[in-house]
């Protein structure tokens, strides 16, 4: 069973048994409906053959098992190790492993971007010579370790440094074009004669000398610096779990969009990953497999040469008739080995993705391993956390950990005050108070921690319902009592006259789940508050919040809705509703449904009564106080402009993004 279409495919069923072919992710075998005949029995493989039809056994058909010994299998999503390569002759050469093995002075550096190339074959570590190797075989090196390009190095301490060392040199030069994702796409050239001390003659062991993105690079000076200026990005990844993957999106005219899968493969992966200052392209992916965007499909049937600055360079469509958002192509990147999880890890919990997040910090001149202060701790925090730890998203953040006993020479609170972006590669590079703890409460049970998911929901309203559905109502006050005790109305009706009228600006909105797992309330169903008035539970008390704000952003009026009914309120085609708010039922929003909150409801407004005419930013921020972790924040806001005249209103430009619009 497999969602991905590229490996449904290939996937070929007969009466009896499965073949299956090509497939690159964890499968399950499962019995058919109809058992049919069992073709294999006593099979011996060596483990290299292609195909288990090579392997030895009874024959096909030759059986004296029952189908309660069917076999199945499930495999490893991780790599085979080694590499091999293809030899234009006809035969192939596998090695264990590569390195760059950098020399004492550099080994301390992280990222390690220079030092000698060194294959494993046959259990030693052996060099390369330099008498054929190009600038292309490094750049692929490069992309391997997850830097963005190469560049020069002083040959001289490398040659002196050579000429001391036991030299061991691999039989076989390599040959790259260099928009290789993979030194195994490579060719392999020439032999390398091996003639003792006299190998490689007229050359050295090749050395690697790479650039790191800027997000990984150590900014040692303001001339440094300045190499890496900031530019506005023409292409951006959203909706990844890990650091440097994600879904692709473009900007055209001002506005973000997605690129449609046609044709995507990993030399137009490559690109935009060395765009964004990654590697080489690990993976590119189909089918909305890193969740649905929104907007125009930008790009269409991308054809790249792998040398492209940008994918905005590379030949596409501009036409994306039949492409949706279901085609939406991702990519992930090889990133550099930084170290990150070995500064922090989870302790206590019952499986490796949850517990006490522990630090390790700097302490009278020793480094120890120690707590987190939860003191404003919340999914933010969590969610570095999670990808520091390569774990993905945060499900939840914990304020008091005292059910996960870890170790107890580690409860001291090392680190205290954090305050995060979200957008942060480690903790450490989170806001904290350094050496300077505060935590009153202490860490032992009050420690923060976290729970970790490969996937996570991703909230988007629909702005062009909202302004379609925009307009204003006058309602008297004794019409609105529920409404006034839930707090959607402003300041001055505290002290309105009941027979007053509220002047209402009521919308319509219809909010998607376009990521990878259903958004469900943190709160479980036995701590919803009841509100007698409306006769309902709140499963969050504040869902949604909606701002009338000044064109310099300043608040006028406002208003929030609580989440009194989470539910699927339409789904896409062939998606099962699976929540519904009726006789206290689970609240929620499955992936591919929406949930609407009609104009004719309570609180589904902003009461404007107070507000002078004249030109405003309309806002709706969902899920505002990050209860629920989602995989992209960036797309919970929506802003339009308006125009308020004393008697009418009038919305348009609606926008989901960050830039509020003046």
């Amino acid at each position: 069973r497999n969602d991905d279409r590229s490996c449904r495919q290939h996937v070929f069923y007969h009466t009896g048994f499965i073949c299956i072919r090509e497939c690159v992710h964890s499968l399950i075998f499962l019995p058919l409906s109809d058992p049919g005949r069992i073709w294999l029995d006593n099979v011996h493989c060596t483990g290299g053959e292609k195909s288990l039809a090579q392997c030895d056994s009874n024959g096909f058909g030759v059986s004296d098992c029952k189908h309660s010994e069917d076999v199945g299998v499930v495999c490893n999503q991780k790599r085979i190790p080694g590499f091999k390569f293809i030899r234009n002759q006809g035969f192939n050469v596998q090695v264990e492993d590569v390195r760059i093995r950098a020399t004492y002075s550099h080994r301390k550096r992280i990222p390690i971007t220079e030092g000698f190339l060194e294959v494993k074959d046959g259990g030693k570590w052996r060099q390369i010579c330099s008498e054929e190797w190009t600038e292309m075989n490094t750049r692929v090196i490069c992309g391997m370790y997850g830097f963005p390009g190469e560049k020069r190095f002083n040959a001289r301490p490398y040659k002196l440094l050579a000429k001391r060392r036991k030299k061991n040199y691999w039989g076989f030069s390599v040959n790259c074009t260099g928009n290789e994702a993979n030194l195994s796409d490579c060719k392999l050239g020439n032999d390398i004669d091996q003639k003792g001390n006299n190998t490689c003659g007229k050359g050295m062991p090749v050395v690697i000398s790479c650039v790191p993105g800027r997000a990984f690079a150590p900014s040692v000076s303001v001339g440094f610096r300045k190499a890496y200026r900031v530019e506005q990005p023409l292409v951006r990844l959203r909706g990844g779990a890990m650091i440097g993957e994600g879904r692709v999106e473009v900007l055209k005219n001002g506005e973000w969009g997605t690129v449609c899968d046609d044709n995507w493969d990993l030399k137009a992966a490559t690109v935009v990953c060395r765009e964004l200052g990654f590697g080489s392209a690990k993976e590119a992916l189909t089918g909305a497999r890193l969740g649905q965007g929104i907007g125009p499909v930008h790009m269409n049937e991308v054809q790249c040469s792998g040398f492209e600055k940008s994918l905005t360079e590379c030949h596409f469509n501009r036409e994306s008739l039949g492409c949706s958002h279901e085609e939406d192509a991702a990519v992930r990147c090889n990133i550099p080995a930084m170290g990150f999880q070995n500064r922090l890890r989870l302790s206590g919990g019952r499986n490796p993705y949850e517990g006490r997040v522990q630090v390790l910090a700097e302490r009278n001149g020793s480094l120890v391993w120690g707590t987190v202060c939860s003191d404003s701790w919340g999914t933010m925090e969590a969610m570095v956390v999670c990808r520091q730890l390569g774990l993905g998203f945060a499900s939840h953040a914990f304020q008091e950990t005292w059910y996960w006993e870890g170790d107890s020479s580690s409860d001291a609170v090392v680190m205290s005050g954090v305050r995060c972006s979200g957008t942060e590669l480690t903790l450490d590079q989170c806001l904290h108070h350094g050496k300077h703890i505060d935590c009153p409460k202490g860490g032992g049970r009050f420690a923060a921690g976290v729970s970790c998911t490969q996937t996570a929901p991703d909230l988007v309203l629909n702005a062009q319902v909202v302004e379609q559905t925009t307009y204003l109502e006058d309602r008297p006050m004794y019409a609105l009592q529920c409404a006034h005790e839930e707090n959607c109305l402003s300041s001055s009706a505290y002290t309105a006259d009941s027979t007053s009228y509220r002047r209402l600006l009521r919308f319509s909105s219809q909010i998607h789940n376009n990521g990878q797992s259903d958004f469900r309330p943190r709160a479980a169903h036995h701590s919803w508050v009841w509100h007698e008035c409306h006769r309902h539970y709140h499963s969050m008390e504040v869902f949604t919040h909606y701002d009338l704000m000044s064109l310099n952003g300043t608040k006028v009026a406002e208003g929030h809705k609580a989440s009194f009914c989470l539910e699927d309120s339409h789904c896409d085609e062939g998606i099962q509703k699976r929540y519904e708010c009726a006789n206290f039922g689970a609240q929620g929003i499955t992936v591919g449904c929406w949930d609407t909150y009609r104009h004719d409801i309570d609180c589904q407004w902003i009461d404007i009564t107070d507000v002078k005419p004249g030109d405003y930013i309309f806002r709706v921020v969902i899920n505002p106080n990050y209860e629920v972790a989602e995989s992209d924040f960036t797309n919970n806001v929506m802003t339009c402009s308006s125009r308020y005249d004393g008697q009418r209103i009038w919305t348009y430009n609606c926008r989901i993004g960050e830039t509020i619009i003046s």
